[in-house]
């Protein structure tokens, strides 16, 4: 049984959180603050996290960079609707999707079961993709940059592979989605956006005159020479 940490100062949020995911099948955890947070992750087999961005104590966004340091689960993160999408998913720390308040408890658990969907599935085969000095294993699900692991979430290395599997071929926000959720995505296409300024941050020599990942005005994003950044 796959085990869920929830994270909210609000005690109304986590019940309604924790009947829901409870009645989908899942054993959960709760915390109120962000260092109660860490505790249970620290002494805890946790598969996924629901963490609320605005936590007392240690604030979500700290809670988010210590966890990604440690250990690799997807993170989901809750947030007022109209906060930037670059806070809601982390900025550079790694949370892996959002869900803005008020939200369907519904919704919730697709989203819950869609990321540990993803967290668990078997890497494609394929040889490893070099990529000036980027070299990603499939496989092995790692990546480098110089010889040095690049620290890419799971969403950012999917994108990297996608567009690194169909160099120069242009993907639409709408596509990278959609590999990255199976056909089942719904929400603010931004976050790809955000999901590539991070990845890019991490692969590029000069993130603010890419070479590796192109962008393409008003369609997406291509990989190698040919795009217009």
């Amino acid at each position: 049984m796959d085990r869920i940490l929830v994270v909210d100062d609000e005690p109304s949020i986590r019940k309604i959180v924790e009947y829901a995911l409870r009645d989908a099948g899942f054993e959960v955890l709760t915390a109120g603050r962000g260092d109660e947070a860490l505790a249970v992750v620290a002494r805890e087999n946790v598969d996924l996290v629901v963490l609320d961005l605005m936590i007392p104590g240690v604030d979500g966004l700290e809670v988010c960079r210590r966890i990604r340091a440690e250990r690799n689960v997807p993170i989901i993160m809750l947030s007022a609707r109209g906060e930037e999408v670059d806070k809601v998913l982390g900025l550079e720390l790694g949370a892996d999707d959002y869900v803005t308040k008020p939200f369907s408890p519904r919704e919730l658990v697709s989203r819950v079961r869609a990321n540990l969907r993803r967290s668990k599935a078997e890497p494609d085969g394929g040889e490893i993709i070099r990529l000036a000095d980027v070299e990603v294993d499939p496989v092995a699900r790692t990546a480098t940059k110089g010889g040095v692991d690049a620290q890419l979430t799971f969403s950012e290395f999917e994108i990297l592979v996608k567009l690194a599997r169909s160099p120069r071929r242009v993907f639409t926000r709408e596509e990278l989605m959609n590999h990255l959720w199976g056909g089942s995505f719904y929400g603010d296409l931004r976050s790809v956006d955000v999901h590539v300024r991070h990845l890019r941050q991490k692969v590029e020599d000069d993130p603010s005159a890419p070479t590796i990942i192109r962008t393409v005005r008003g369609v997406g994003y291509s990989l190698g020479p040919g795009a217009e950044t």
